[in-house]
């Protein structure tokens, strides 16, 4: 049989042969059989060297559907980002082109009258389908549904159901979207009646006056063949609506009605009924238009507070289950994300379901991307391609006729990186005819087919100037006019790739400072990290003996494959959170950013803690906040405790705001906003001193060995090992990236310096009367460069060991450093076990451009929880401004106090491993916990796939100090 997979040279097999019209994705009573569950199915190793597939013969397995035969054992995943994994030679796919048959038997007992659809949900990357042996239809276009009249195929009692799916079609020079290259039903499939004068298809879209309050409907219902003459009706109970409703386009007034948003998911269940069929739609009202150049919801300004999603589970690729996609809703507004783009294909339709009932706003995309035609100067590209035209009109068609009747799609996309071109430009004048919602695609930089200007990794200073409406020119002075007049979206930045994103509070200081700056998607959801039976760490690109492949790129996602939210994900919660609080003397001040809801049911209270650890508490009374509101309210009653608290603690007050009752996706207690003051100091260290014993094979101070050279070997009966200075870390992957506009990656940089092979010389060790003094330097061969050190050594009464460290540097440095610090480590049997208290900001990792999650506090982990878990090894684990912490395993112990603060890092394995690991299961405990004291980091910056780090977070100072107590010893 012939099918999308061999289509002749000069020509395109249509997307939809065979199959009917596209409709909604629609709840009715009608019958339904759901075929997923186990198929037989056998691989070939091409569609012209496949067997006959209704064939019952040797070779058939079983598999199950949905699913990917990739990770069901046969053949291997395969990552590409840009790069197409076989000879660009439109239209003809490769000619080693893997062929899956499937075939499964369904009993059908004597049918209603009327016809009986199949449906395929998403089948990758095409389908040619046969019913007991009679060829119904073919299909392309992986994620979106087809659907075949099999009638007349079907028979009373057992039918064959044979579907064949190709690795490779036509359609895959369109679907280069940055993702693993997965094969097969990878969605669901069913069997579904089609009473006759049936309910075939339904327009139900909400709309709502904001001046008025009041609904309204925009209906339309197409019938299935046969039955009586009635028309259908449409009923929702609720607003008392009852109307008769035809296939021409009606409007029917609502009434008063609560409207839908991201913030107040109003839904009204509809319902459309025939004499034989009924079914169910979920209204909600809202209105979406741009006016006076800004995109308004429901009258109000937009803020995307979103998130770039591909479907993905790390066992099953992009079969992703209904409880999982309501894992992820419910963890992206726990989270404060109030939006997502498809990234770059339309979703399942549950996935829209659960943004409609739990609010999320969504920039529905189509399955077009066709990236790697940009590697060859974008000749023949799809997108420009006349013979492509038709093919390219009914995949959007096919979106929007699915998810039409979603109040949670805002925006429709063109699809992603397709580049420019005539087909483009007819999918654009399709959908502005066919529905009022804006239409995007960042490709269009002219902005001639779209309603918003859209970018991707624009750096901060460029969003500021797009935010003035200073942006560069177009050539054509009325198509700038025009794109200067729009809003402004994002639609990708903040590139998630491994330890970062840096940045984000300055981007989110830019949405909310210019109004056309209307937010936008980090990239992207989750980590693409496939499980691999046999090891504990995930798999990315090039583990699976790929020719080509794009590497670890395919991990940059804000939570890790296992769906545990990244620190990352925990810092842009911190950023996006619903309310903003500065704590003041005496005083709050409180900032709704809400959008479309008011603070009626939000709780408001304050802490006092002292060195951490809570003293007092109290709630606030704080008024109800319209959107967009504030209040300053306050702190009298804090202020009565702070004379009675502990005489030599520090004390911070802090102020949250958190949901007063249970929401549909957090419990009551749900932090919405914190802020915080130290409103006290602690009580200042007095520093003591004594007089250091130099002997020729070693020093002692107080209870602190040396070796000759100055060198910490001891204190209190603990072993300390490698002690010294260190400006190395194990580079991130934006460290190994080149930031856009920067001439090359930091680590570059850094390696070229020897950072990373940093000698230590000893210069001199004399003993003061107070201290033990150590000058020393640290350099790198082939370099001129380095350091100047001056170690300060003190004993201290109770028998610890202090230690100032001078750190100043000299030569051609480069422009940013990765850290200043003093390293050291000492003997532990099980370090991962070994517990860690301390107080300072936590309780998770920051960095200087990545630290608005962190807060003061007493925290507690173990070592193994104190570790980051990045898919690809990186620096990790950072805590800033630690003023005390206590490390404990059996038999010893080691406490450490800044001066008044130090940068801390505790880890298992050394620096040098953490920079040679590849995967995490790489990385094995060592007989002993490496303890890192630092003065200050570099940022983390976006640099994989945008700006590095942004001026302000470079560290690069001219001098730094460490400057810490040690106390330790047996126990």
């Amino acid at each position: 049989m012939s099918g999308p997979y061999t289509a002749a040279e000069g020509a395109l097999v249509p997307v939809t042969r065979g199959a009917v019209p596209p409709r909604a994705s629609l709840g009715s009573d009608a019958a339904q059989v759901d075929l997923s569950g186990e198929w037989a199915f056998r691989l070939s190793g091409g569609p012209d060297t496949a067997p006959d597939w209704s064939d019952p013969g040797t070779g058939w397995d079983r598999i199950s559907v949905p699913g990917h035969w990739q990770l069901q054992g046969w053949g291997a995943p395969a990552y590409t980002n840009v790069r197409y994994p076989f000879p660009i030679d439109v239209p003809r796919p490769p000619a080693d082109n893997p062929t899956g048959d499937y075939r499964r038997t369904l009993d059908l007992p004597s049918a209603p009258p009327g016809r009986w659809y199949l449906r395929l949900e998403g089948a990758d990357s095409a389908a040619v389908v046969a019913v007991n042996g009679t060829p119904v239809g073919e299909h392309t276009g992986s994620r979106l549904p087809v659907e075949f009249d099999v009638t007349d195929q079907l028979r009373t009692g057992q039918n064959l159901i044979a579907i064949r799916v190709p690795q490779w079609s036509t359609g895959s020079y369109v679907e280069d979207q940055d993702q693993w290259w997965l094969s097969g039903l990878f969605r669901e499939v069913s069997l579904r009646h089609r009473p006759s004068g049936g309910i075939e298809d339904v327009e139900l879209v909400g709309d709502y006056d904001a001046g008025t309050g009041a609904g309204s409907l925009r209906a339309r219902v197409r019938r299935s063949p046969g039955g009586d003459d009635r028309p259908a009706r449409l009923e929702i109970p609720e607003l008392g609506v009852l109307a008769d409703i035809g296939p021409d386009p009606l409007t029917i007034a609502a009434g008063p009605v609560e409207p839908w948003s991201a913030e107040t998911p109003r839904l009204y269940r509809a319902r459309v009924v025939s004499a034989s069929e009924t079914v169910e739609v979920r209204v909600g009202f809202r209105r979406v238009e741009i006016r006076d150049g800004l995109l308004l919801l429901n009258g109000s300004r937009v803020q995307f507070r979103g998130v770039n999603r591909h479907e993905f589970d790390s066992r099953r690729g992009r079969a992703v289950s209904r409880d999982v996609m309501r894992a992820d809703v419910l963890a992206m507004k726990r989270l404060h994300l109030n939006a997502v783009r498809t990234s770059h294909y339309p979703p399942h339709p549950n996935f829209l379901d659960l943004c409609d009932e739990y609010g999320l706003l969504v920039v529905d995309e189509c399955d077009l991307e066709t990236h790697g035609f940009e590697l060859i100067g974008w000749e023949g590209n799809p997108s420009a391609d006349p013979r492509w035209l038709e093919p390219l009109r009914e995949r959007v068609a096919r979106m929007v006729e699915r998810d039409k009747n979603h109040p949670c799609v805002v925006m429709w996309s063109l699809g992603n990186e397709a580049g420019v071109g005539a087909n483009l430009e007819s999918m654009a004048r399709w959908l502005h005819g066919r529905d009022d919602r804006p239409v995007h695609y960042e490709g269009d930089q002219t902005c001639r087919s779209t309603d918003v200007y859209s970018r991707m990794y624009a750096a901060p200073a460029e969003v500021e100037l797009i935010g003035q409406r200073r942006e560069p020119a177009l050539a054509d002075p009325d198509e700038d006019a025009r794109r200067r007049a729009m809003p402004f979206v994002l639609c990708e930045y903040a590139h998630a790739m491994g330890n970062g994103p840096g940045g984000l509070a300055r981007y989110d200081e830019l949405f909310e400072r210019y109004e056309r700056c209307q937010g936008g998607f980090v990239w992207e959801w989750i980590d693409h990290g496939l499980e691999v039976q046999g090891t504990t760490g995930f798999r990315y690109g090039g583990d699976f003996g790929e020719v080509v492949h794009d590497g670890s790129f395919v991990i940059d996602g804000l939570c890790f494959p296992d769906r545990t939210p990244s620190p990352g994900l925990v810092e842009l919660a911190a950023v996006n959170a619903p309310l903003r609080i500065e704590v003041s003397d005496g005083a709050a001040r409180i900032r709704s950013r809400y959008l479309w809801r008011d603070t009626a049911d939000t709780g408001f209270g304050w802490r006092l803690l002292a060195d951490g650890t809570e003293v007092a508490a109290g709630s606030l009374a704080v008024p109800v906040l319209p959107p967009g509101g504030e209040a300053v309210v306050g702190l009298g009653e804090v202020e009565q405790f702070l004379p009675e608290a502990a005489r030599d603690a520090e004390l911070v007050v802090q102020v949250r705001a958190v949901t007063h009752s249970d929401r549909p996706w957090a419990a009551a207690g749900h932090v919405l906003g914190l802020g915080e003051r130290i409103v006290r100091s602690g009580r200042s260290v007095q520093l003591a001193g004594g007089t250091a014993r130099i002997e020729p094979r070693s020093i002692r101070l107080g209870t602190a060995e040396f070796g000759p050279d100055g060198t910490l070997t001891g204190l209190a009966g603990l072993r300390i090992q490698h002690a010294g200075f260190d400006a190395w870390r194990a580079p991130t992957e934006n460290d190994l990236a080149v930031g856009w506009g920067e001439p090359e990656a930091v680590a570059t940089a850094w390696r070229a310096a020897g950072l990373d092979r940093l000698v230590l010389r000893t210069e001199g060790v004399r003993a003061e009367v107070d201290a033990l003094v150590v000058e020393a330097s640290a350099r790198a061969a082939g370099t001129s460069a380095g350091f100047r050190l001056v170690h300060r050594w003190w004993a201290e009464p109770d028998g610890g060991v202090g230690l100032q460290l001078e750190i100043a540097g000299f030569g051609p440095l480069p422009p940013s450093l990765p850290r200043l610090g003093f390293s050291f480590a000492v003997p532990c049997a099980d370090p991962l076990r070994a517990g860690i208290d301390w107080y300072g900001r936590g309780p998770g990792e920051s960095y200087p451009d990545s630290a608005t999650a962190a807060h003061w506090g007493r925290w507690q982990h173990r070592v193994t929880d104190w570790q980051t878990p990045y898919v690809v090894p990186q620096e990790n684990g950072l805590r800033r401004a630690v003023r005390r912490a206590e490390i404990a395993w059996p038999g010893a112990q080691l406490e450490i106090r800044g001066l008044p603060d130090v940068d801390l890092t505790v880890r298992p394995w050394s620096i040098r491993a953490l920079d040679a690991a590849r995967h995490t299961d790489d990385l094995v405990a060592e007989d002993r916990l490496w303890i890192h004291l630092d003065a200050g980091q570099n940022g983390l910056g976006t640099a994989t796939c945008g700006p590095g780090v942004e001026p302000g977070f470079r560290y690069c100072p001219d001098r730094a100090t460490v400057s810490v107590l040690l106390h330790g010893g047996a126990r």
